[in-house]
């Protein structure tokens, strides 16, 4: 048994710290796991917008940014991505994984956030104090359990857990090497459907 240096947050600590200090600061990388991706609103450039807006922010100073989650993000969020060239073009990477039920945000190999809140407004976005969802995360920069989270998302996301899974008859888009989103058509969701705009 190990000690881990961490701090516990809730509530709107977790949407200052997690989203506006941290995913906004980042330099380098930003790799992101959730069950559920919406365009929640985020406080960027002195006014509210979709978290996409943040996301183009990142890319255009050159941060590797990955999104994993389990289901097909919401129509806004996907109407709010198509609009941005830059995250069309591979500047933000999207997989999907409908066994990926964890939370965390991991920036610069150097920080990491693990928690219950999902990609949301009512978990990490910008809402009101009286209509988040309850949630709580752990921060640390503790780099062993840091390395620990970060090869578990690189195994998940490689492919590499695809193989040996039981759902892999049923997943809608088994993993597979990354590919950049291109408007109307690379995120599958189910061999025959394709993701629809609308």
């Amino acid at each position: 048994m190990r000690f881990v240096l961490a701090r516990l947050l809730t509530g709107p600590e977790l949407y200052r710290e997690v989203v506006l200090d941290k995913l906004a600061g980042a330099r380098e990388s930003a790799w992101i796991a959730t069950a559920n991706v919406k365009a929640m609103l985020v406080e960027h450039r002195g006014r509210f917008e979709p978290v996409v807006e943040l996301f183009s922010e990142l890319s255009s100073r050159g941060v590797e940014l990955r999104l994993l989650h389990a289901e097909l993000p919401s129509r806004p969020f996907r109407a709010a991505f198509d609009r941005r060239r830059r995250l069309v073009g591979g500047g933000l990477e999207l997989k999907i994984c409908p066994r990926v039920h964890f939370k965390c945000l991991l920036v610069d190999r150097a920080w990491l956030y693990l928690g219950s809140a999902n990609l949301t407004g009512a978990g990490l976005g910008a809402k009101h104090e009286h209509g988040r969802n309850f949630e709580l995360g752990l921060v640390t920069e503790d780099f062993a359990l840091i390395d620990q989270v970060a090869a578990l998302y690189e195994s998940v996301w490689s492919g590499a857990e695809c193989g040996p899974c039981r759902l892999r008859e049923s997943c809608p888009d088994p993993l597979g090497p990354a590919t950049p989103h291109r408007p109307g058509s690379p995120i599958r969701l189910g061999r025959p459907r394709r993701l629809r705009r609308g």
